[in-house]
């Protein structure tokens, strides 16, 4: 009561400012800081406001509980672009066509002789020009054409115009690749030359872009020298350079269903960068000795050249991990020994082992997919994971600590990851408990380690390691070291994929101001803490968008996929509830569908209070997430990526 007071002085005449949720239903929702509940719009008084917008609001107090409000002015527009399907519709007499976008409330209007170009079921840029007081809806003018809806470039280009990537590479930008291509030679003056010691890369089959390769070599008995090689981009990359900026810009590359938006032109990332077969290319390397137990006897880190024997694919090195038999089949397996020794290492110093399996598919010559699968890590895979961890925490330490192991208070840049949200891991051990599971939060990471083992091969496996990855924080860049806790690393960095991220780049530039003593002569000087420490917020933004796009072109072509399966049964796994639906996780394409509570014929059923379960009002059974469930697919709706099931009985 008291705050409600405050807030009524403050606000004498009940005016405010804040952004408009608006739902699908048309009514509306504006969050003002000074109040805990959101303010309720009814749906007659947003004022042709739009998701997102900035407003000006009146609220009034209908009862102690319950504030209403309107919408008196439109501050700021949230944007006035919308990606959305063109449609001609009869409702409008053949005046205008619609365009529907999922996230508006309302269509956007187009007058139909400004359609001449564009046709039905397009997918297009719009752009809102008016809203007459006199129309429900908006007008718009058509900006930009992608193509008929649903079809495989048209998502592509669609979903990277909406997220503000560009697909192509300017011709400015082109010029000072080929440019910087054109004049490479190869600097040997600085760089240890490795190229007479067994090398190659591990990549996946369609791989183009290699950033990094290794080379092992046996010195006696008991003592073995390995490098990890990684693409020395920086050396092509001038600091502020055009390329350099739009390396910047996109920030990561972009890998979408049988697409690549890379972050750096192909003939730099594909060819000159790429640490191809039998080419002397440039690198930026770890090298160190280590014994048949494990130990690490030396380090050193710089520049070299290095030529690699061989371009192996994971499914070649794991057959010959399997068979033990094969090119460099010594030297593969040595790797792969000592690549067992440092899981067991991270494991016992408190690692975290989550290996989610990936959604793949098989794609047809006009990209349709033909078949999904599930790629699975193997032992090749752990192989090159592991010594890429052991790289990227070597050269964070090398940075961060001085001979003697004090901190040498050094600026770099860290890949940092918080303690998970103790709210997340109770909601986490509450949904797991009915399952027969449980998790001891004094020792939370060797008891999530122990559930991940528990849960291998059961239906709720993918729900539940769902779950745990959403109790995890995030893990980001910084300057701020704070350690990295799902690795249990003190001092960890992102060094080995400088293709393809530019905090990668950061990295390698940093170490090499380090190694060359802060000579004066190089080219390169140390900016202050706020440069470097805006660069990795931006690095963090892009990444976040970057995952998003390519967690919703995978829905999109899951999506697609599935479409051919409509009537067909399958089972499943309750993932979540809301007031009207259930989530189920079709377990063969490990993909969410859904099923409209109002549809379960067997029963009414609503949602119990702690939104965990759901229960029928009559015969009062209990359905609760990780229940598994037999289920009918009954369509699909390409463009808002859902599927919708029909619900048949419990397994």
């Amino acid at each position: 009561m008291k705050k409600e007071k405050k807030i009524k002085k403050k606000h004498h005449n009940n005016l405010s400012t804040g952004f408009i949720n608006i739902t699908h239903h048309g009514y509306a929702f504006v969050h003002i800081n000074e109040y805990d509940k959101d303010i309720f719009i009814p749906k007659n008084k947003t004022n042709r406001a739009l998701e997102g917008d900035l407003v000006k609001i009146r609220f009034s107090y209908k009862n102690r509980r319950k504030i209403e409000g309107e919408v008196l002015k439109i501050i700021k527009r949230k944007t006035k672009q919308f990606i959305g399907i063109l449609k001609f519709n009869v409702q409008y007499n053949d005046k205008y066509g619609i365009v529907y976008n999922n996230n508006l409330h309302v269509d956007i209007l187009i007058p139909i002789k400004k359609l001449k170009k564009c046709y039905n079921n397009n997918k297009v840029l719009v752009e809102i020009i008016s809203w007459p007081k006199k129309l429900k809806n908006p007008l718009g003018k058509i900006v930009k054409t992608f193509g008929i809806s649903g079809e495989y470039k048209t998502e592509i280009c669609s979903l990277l115009e909406e997220y503000g990537i560009s697909y192509q590479f300017s011709k400015k930008v082109k010029n000072e690749a080929h440019e910087i291509f054109s004049k490479s030679i190869l600097d040997l003056s600085f760089r240890k030359d490795m190229r007479h010691i067994n090398t190659f890369t591990i990549d996946p089959l369609d791989a183009k872009d290699f950033d990094d390769a290794l080379s092992i070599r046996k010195l006696n008995y008991n003592t073995w020298e390995i490098g990890i090689h990684i693409s020395d981009v920086s050396h092509y990359i001038r600091e502020g350079s055009l390329l350099d900026q739009e390396a910047y810009s996109r920030a990561t590359s972009v890998y979408l269903v049988g697409e690549v938006i890379p972050m750096l032109p192909e003939i730099l990332s594909n060819n000159l960068c790429s640490l191809q077969p039998e080419k002397d290319k440039l690198s930026f390397s770890y090298v160190f000795n280590i014994d048949k137990k494990g130990k690490i006897l030396k380090n050193w880190f710089g520049k070299t050249i290095i030529r690699s024997n061989r371009k192996f694919t994971y499914d070649e090195v794991q057959y010959i991990i399997d068979q033990k038999k094969g090119d460099y089949y010594e030297d593969i397996y040595a790797l792969f020994l000592f690549s067992k020794i440092l899981i067991q290492g991270r494991l016992k110093n408190g690692s975290i082992y989550l290996e989610k399996m990936e959604v793949k598919f098989h794609l047809d010559d006009k990209n349709n997919p033909t078949s999904l699968y599930l790629k699975k890590n193997n032992d090749a895979h752990r192989l090159i994971e592991e010594f890429m961890l052991l790289t990227n925490r070597k050269v964070s330490e090398f940075v961060s600590l001085n001979f003697n192991g004090s901190p040498s208070n050094k600026l770099y840049i860290y890949r940092i990851h918080d303690k998970p949200d103790l709210q997340k891991i109770f909601f986490l051990k509450k949904i797991i408990e009915p399952l027969g599971y449980s998790l001891d939060l004094k020792n939370l990471k060797t008891s999530i380690n122990n559930l991940i083992k528990k849960i291998k091969g059961k239906p709720e496996q993918n729900m539940i390691e769902n779950l745990i990855l959403r109790a995890m924080s995030k893990a980001k860049y910084s300057t701020k070291n704070i350690g990295h806790y799902g690795l249990s690393f003190i001092y960890y960095s992102h060094f080995t994929s400088p293709i393809r991220r530019y905090s990668d780049i950061i990295a390698h530039r940093l170490l090499y101001y380090y190694l060359t003593n802060n000579n004066k002569n190089e080219k390169y000087k140390l900016k202050t803490t706020e440069f470097y420490e805006k660069q990795s917020q931006y690095c963090n933004d892009k990444e976040r968008l970057a995952t998003d796009i390519e967690r919703e072109f995978i829905k999109y072509t899951q999506v697609k996929y599935i479409r051919k399966f409509i009537g067909k049964e399958f089972d499943g796994v309750i993932t979540g509830f809301t007031d009207w639906s259930v989530y189920i996780d079709l377990l063969i394409f490990q993909t969410e569908g859904m099923v409209k509570l109002r549809d379960i014929k067997e029963d009414s059923y609503i949602l119990n209070l702690n939104n965990y379960s759901i229960i029928g009002k009559k015969k009062k059974k209990i359905y609760h997430l990780g229940d598994k469930i037999k289920v009918k697919l009954i369509n699909v709706n390409i463009e808002k990526k859902q599927i919708i099931l029909d619900w048949i009985n419990n397994i």
